[in-house]
C-alpha cells in the first residue's frame, strides 16, 4: 500500500475483511479508529471508538475530523432479514448522517457485494447493470449503495465478490454451502484474497473511484469443483447444462481500466505461497 497519513474511521474491524485490512492500512501510515460497540474490545494498533452504526447520536465522536470512513459493516449470516435491513440500510444512513454534519469532506468508501447482479445476467455482472436482487442482504446493499449516491458526500463502493486467504477459514467454509445446496460443479465464482482488498481500498483512499461503483476481483473466477478441489473436499461432478453461467461472475474490466491489478492474481498463486 501506498504510504499515506491521516485519521480514517473504519467500522466492522473484528469481521473477516476488516481484521485484515487494518493492519495493512496502519503498516501504510493510517491513524485508524475502530468503530465497536461500548465495551467491546479490539485487537491491535487501531484506536477504538465507541459507537453503534444503530444510534446515531453516538457516531459524532468517530466521524469526527477523519479524511476517510471504510464502512465494512454489514449482517448477512441469519434468517433475522429485518435485522439485516436495519443493520445494512439504516446503519449506513446514520453513518452519512454523522459523515454530512462532522466529515463533509471525508472519502466514504463502502464495501458492497457481487451478489447484487441478477441470478440470470446475460453477462458477468457489470456495476451499470440493472439490478434485482432477491434476497436480502444483496437488495440492503443495493439501497444503501443508493443513500451513498445521493448523499452529496465524495463517495466510492467497491463490489467484492467471495473473499479469502490470511488464514480466514472461509474457503473451508464453502463446501458446506455447495454441496447441500446441490450446486452445480462448474458454477464458476470471481473471487479476491484480503490483500488486493487492501490494494483496491488503497486506490479508493487515493481518490481513483472517487463517485464510482466498481467491481474488485481478481483474474481467475474458479468453478466451485475446482475451489472444493482446494481445501481437500469433493463434489459430484456433472456434465449437465449449467443454468445461470454468469451468476456471481463479476466483470472487472472498470476496475482495470483505472489501474487496478491484483498482486494474487489467481487462487492458485496464493496455495503456491501459502496465502491461503
Amino acid at each position: 500500500m501506498n504510504r499515506q497519513t491521516g485519521n480514517v474511521l473504519v467500522t466492522g474491524v473484528t469481521g473477516l475483511v476488516g481484521a485484515r485490512l487494518v493492519p495493512r492500512l496502519i503498516k501504510a501510515g493510517w491513524n485508524c479508529r475502530a468503530l465497536v460497540r461500548s465495551g467491546k474490545t479490539i485487537q491491535g494498533d487501531a484506536t477504538p471508538v465507541a459507537g453503534d452504526l444503530l444510534d446515531a447520536a453516538s457516531l459524532t465522536a468517530a466521524v469526527k475530523d477523519v479524511s476517510a470512513i471504510i464502512h465494512l459493516a454489514a449482517v448477512f449470516r441469519t434468517q433475522d432479514t429485518d435485522l439485516i435491513w436495519k443493520s445494512n440500510l439504516e446503519g449506513t444512513r446514520n453513518l452519512i448522517a454523522a459523515a454530512k454534519v462532522h466529515a463533509p469532506n471525508a472519502r466514504f468508501i463502502m464495501a458492497s457485494t457481487a451478489h447484487v447482479y441478477n441470478t440470470d445476467n446475460p453477462h458477468p455482472g457489470r456495476e451499470d447493470d440493472v439490478v434485482s436482487p432477491q434476497h436480502a442482504y444483496p437488495a440492503s446493499k443495493v439501497a444503501a449503495e443508493q443513500e451513498l449516491r445521493e448523499s452529496g458526500l465524495n463517495w466510492s463502493v467497491l463490489r467484492f465478490p467471495f473473499v479469502y486467504g490470511d488464514g480466514d477459514g472461509h474457503l473451508e467454509m464453502l463446501p458446506k454451502h455447495v454441496i447441500p445446496g446441490k450446486w452445480h460443479p462448474a458454477q464458476r465464482m470471481s473471487i479476491i484474497h484480503h490483500r488486493d482488498i487492501a490494494t483496491a481500498i488503497d486506490m479508493a483512499l487515493a481518490g481513483t473511484f472517487d463517485e464510482r461503483i466498481v467491481n474488485i476481483s481478481d483474474d481467475a473466477p474458479m468453478s466451485v469443483y475446482e475451489l472444493l478441489q482446494l481445501v481437500g473436499a469433493t463434489m459430484d461432478a456433472s456434465s449437465a447444462p449449467l443454468e445461470n453461467p454468469w451468476y456471481l461472475y463479476a466483470d472487472a474490466s472498470l476496475a482495470r481500466s483505472l489501474g487496478f491489478q491484483p498482486t494474487i492474481r489467481t487462487v492458485y498463486q496464493a496455495a503456491q505461497e501459502k496465502l491461503l
